[in-house]
């Protein structure tokens, strides 16, 4: 069961654009697996993907399609990756690129395909086929819903939100899902994600924001330290709102960026909250950094420690895995004697010495919480960051043994 996450009541329409969501038969079980999204004219889009070398063939014709042309479309499936399939593995998404294209009298370039699945089997074209010829009549934009849906593979639970916000006296609506469960670390992320606005923005300025907003909150987030071959966040503008263009001279930029980083922080930390096997939801916040890098190397040292995560799936107050963890970070010149540690608001460690607060039957109280904080305090600048974790249960090792059967 997914920590502190339900499925969304009801997901925001976004004036520009269109989704539609069906079965095609790529899971076998029957559940939803294909998505179509449509933008219309005068759309502006930016993406970031995954840093992985071995990248899926969806991705690589993304990256490629965002170069050549405007987007207009995206073409998502759920249950197959696309991923290790070779020169084959392309021709089959460029099949569909063009099936999508032609039915919607647009370039092949201006089709972005996206798959997530399993790794290393052929895309079933001929079913995918026919879920484009069901997908086209389907289109709405009150899909978002059924989208959600549609993209999830081991995830137990439907991912969405909607966030609006008033800009030069106009509602601008930002509606987003993403998917993801497993395979969760930065760079990007290890998920799909897609988010759209009716509001009109630069295109430099869309792509410079939604870098920053990615490192803000996907990037910011692990379940297992492992990268996947498919990861991809997109922004969409469609400016149907009819409002000024917005850009960092705009005198509301600012609340536009928060509006988008709110959508995105809870997408991101709605994939933590159903990471494989969950129970607990785990906040690191590192202070007292030279730089945020380093702040981040100990967080994600400590996130990544299998005996840190058991600990606190079982809820055993050994705490010691921690100070290990933060040890160990290769953080240049780390003085262990002015690391100062809290679980929760209770003290465990304070300059290095132990601090006379610290009470192991309030810790195990603590670290029985559904949400936990971590807070580090490295004593060596003025420096933070903050990421999302999970702890490791049994049932992680279960869903993972067991996925490809």
């Amino acid at each position: 069961m997914p920590v502190g996450l339900t499925r969304p009541v009801t997901l925001l329409p976004v004036r520009g654009l269109q989704l539609a969501a069906c079965a095609s038969g790529i899971k076998t079980n029957g559940s939803a697996d294909m998505v179509l999204m449509v933008a219309g004219e005068g759309t502006q889009s930016a993406a970031v993907f995954t840093q992985n070398a071995y990248c899926a063939a969806p991705v690589e014709i993304a990256k490629r399609h965002m170069q050549l042309a405007s987007c207009s479309a995206l073409l998502i499936n759920s249950g197959n990756a696309n991923a290790g399939t070779g020169q084959q593995g392309e021709a089959d998404a460029l099949t569909l690129c063009g099936q999508v294209a032609q039915s919607l009298g647009i370039q092949q370039q201006q089709v972005l395909p996206f798959s997530t699945g399993v790794i290393s089997e052929p895309l079933p074209v001929a079913l995918m086929q026919s879920g484009v010829d069901q997908l086209i009549p389907a289109l709405s934009e009150d899909n978002w819903l059924a989208a959600a849906d549609a993209i999830m593979t081991t995830d137990t639970v439907a991912k969405g939100i909607s966030v609006q916000c008033t800009i030069d006296n106009q509602t601008l609506t930002i509606t987003g899902i993403s998917k993801g469960s497993g395979m969760i670390h930065p760079n990007m992320a290890t998920m799909l994600a897609f988010m759209a606005t009716d509001a009109a923005v630069d295109p430099y300025s869309l792509q410079q924001l939604i870098q920053s907003v990615c490192d803000n909150t996907f990037n910011c987030i692990t379940v297992d330290g492992d990268t996947s071959t498919n990861d991809a966040f997109v922004l969409m503008a469609t400016g149907a709102a009819d409002s000024r263009l917005l850009s960092p001279s705009h005198p509301e930029w600012g609340i536009f960026v928060e509006s988008v980083e709110r959508a995105a922080l809870h997408l991101a930390q709605s994939i933590v909250r159903d990471g494989e096997g969950a129970t607990k939801c785990i906040e690191i916040q590192v202070n007292g950094g030279r730089s945020m890098e380093d702040c981040r190397q100990v967080a994600f040292t400590v996130a990544h420690s299998p005996l840190v995560k058991t600990a606190f799936f079982a809820g055993d107050p050994n705490l010691g895995r921690i100070l290990a963890a933060v040890g160990r970070s290769k953080v240049e010149n780390l003085d262990m004697q002015q690391v100062s540690l809290h679980i929760g608001n209770l003290p465990v460690l304070e300059h290095g010495e132990p601090s006379p607060q610290y009470d192991e039957q309030q810790a195990a109280l603590v670290m029985a919480e559904e949400d936990v904080g971590i807070q580090i305090d490295l004593g060596m600048g003025d420096e933070s960051s903050r990421i999302w974790t999970t702890d490791l249960s049994y049932d992680y090792v279960k869903i993972n043994a067991e996925y490809r059967s």
